[in-house]
């Protein structure tokens, strides 16, 4: 419980400090955000942020959460398989384009008999390959934009 409060305190510290002419309370003097600059404008690395929702845009979104880092989608069901679902969050942990700055948590149903949805274990690897197909996206994002 305390990590969430300290988390909460951080995150509004730093919204504060977004804010021109309101002094940073973690110190530093005031800070101005800076016109034109994508970065200021969400809490998180933008090339990650674009590449998520770029990599779920197959999924139904259910929130997301710039400053935050957060990336919720809505329960997906393939066509193919529609006894089964998917859904998934996305953790952006870091403004940098870093490996360790994602996390990918995906959960799966399965149908029962009588029609209920049902809790089902997925592969550890579908996590994995869904953060490094999130890298290879922000890695394209950034280069586009570095070769204009």
């Amino acid at each position: 419980m305390r990590g969430v409060i300290v988390a909460v305190a951080a995150v509004s510290a730093m919204g504060l400090s977004a804010c021109g002419g309101i002094p940073n309370p973690l110190g530093g003097g005031s800070k101005t955000r800076v016109s034109g600059d994508n970065a200021a404008a969400i809490g998180v690395n933008g090339y990650l942020w674009r590449a998520t929702l770029d990599t779920l845009s197959f999924m139904p979104l259910q929130s997301a959460d710039p400053y935050g880092g957060v990336i919720v989608t809505d329960w997906y069901t393939n066509p193919e398989k529609p006894d089964e679902r998917f859904k998934c969050t996305v953790y952006i942990l870091d403004s940098r384009l870093r490996a360790d700055g994602l996390n990918v948590a995906v959960f799966k149903q399965l149908r029962d008999a009588s029609g209920n949805w049902v809790d089902q274990p997925t592969a550890g690897q579908t996590e994995t390959d869904i953060e490094n197909s999130i890298l290879t996206r922000a890695r394209q994002l950034r280069l586009s934009n570095i070769r204009g």
